[in-house]
């Protein structure tokens, strides 16, 4: 038998390396990657999606999630409110976004899916992305006038959800808390209409109070609705309809 030469082998070798593919190269392949032709397709990586895109729940409402804001900010299709989201690590490398109340209403998996968390679906609903989105940019300034008008509309729709009237009131707005007192009372008129009928029958609320401070809240004494909104933290300084409605339910 003839034995091969060093130099030989050398040379088989490197053919056989540079004919390699990228898979291979990474490690070794099992039966199921060479008859499916490389790696398994659970362990690739979807492309990014884009920093602001459209998703939609199979038959449910669609939403906007924007992730080049600090904090990612998120808003449905069928709402003006703009929620707010922190984001947080989760388990097998995942990124949870959270409400104020630290809630989760997002995740988004390390391999590029998202799910959705809402009142209607505890459990998650994986979302499909729709396309690109613009950011979501409340404007920085609003008019007296303007304000007024929001107002107005907040208390109009909170007096209608509670068959009384329910007064908006905002002693202490600057120009700079302009937009964002109006902003809550929008959220705060969304969260009392949202009530079930049960707890609008049973709450004792006459008027809501806009006022400034260092950081968002909400309480509810001898029929006042307190908000506190903190015009430093932009968008962010204001609660949630839903940390809002969890107060008037206590």
């Amino acid at each position: 038998m003839r034995r091969s030469s060093p130099l030989g082998l050398l040379v088989v070798c490197g053919l056989a390396a540079a004919f390699m593919t990228p898979e291979a190269k990474a490690g070794p392949l099992s039966l199921r990657d060479l008859l499916q032709g490389g790696r398994h397709r659970s362990q690739q990586v979807e492309p990014p999606d884009p920093p602001v895109a459209v998703y939609a729940p199979d038959g449910g409402v669609a939403f906007i999630f924007d992730r080049t804001a600090s904090p990612p900010l998120l808003r449905f299709a069928s709402s003006n409110e703009i929620w707010v989201l922190r984001a947080e690590p989760g388990p097998r490398g995942d990124t949870i976004y959270k409400n104020d109340l630290g809630e989760p209403m997002l995740r988004a998996s390390r391999l590029g899916g998202l799910t959705l968390f809402t009142m209607e679906s505890p459990g998650g609903e994986a979302v499909a992305l729709q396309g690109e989105a613009p950011p979501i940019r409340p404007p920085p300034i609003l008019s007296p006038a303007a304000l007024l008008q929001h107002m107005a509309q907040a208390s109009a729709r909170a007096s209608h959800a509670l068959q009384r009237l329910v007064v908006f009131d905002a002693p202490d707005v600057t120009p700079e808390s302009a937009f964002l007192v109006a902003d809550a009372a929008g959220v705060t008129a969304e969260a009392i209409a949202s009530l079930d009928k049960k707890t609008r029958e049973s709450l004792k609320l006459n008027r809501v109070v806009f006022e400034p401070g260092r950081a968002p809240s909400a309480r509810l004494n001898d029929g006042v609705l307190q908000i506190t909104v903190a015009p430093t933290k932009g968008v962010a300084g204001r609660p949630s309809s839903r940390l809002i409605d969890v107060v008037m339910n206590r």
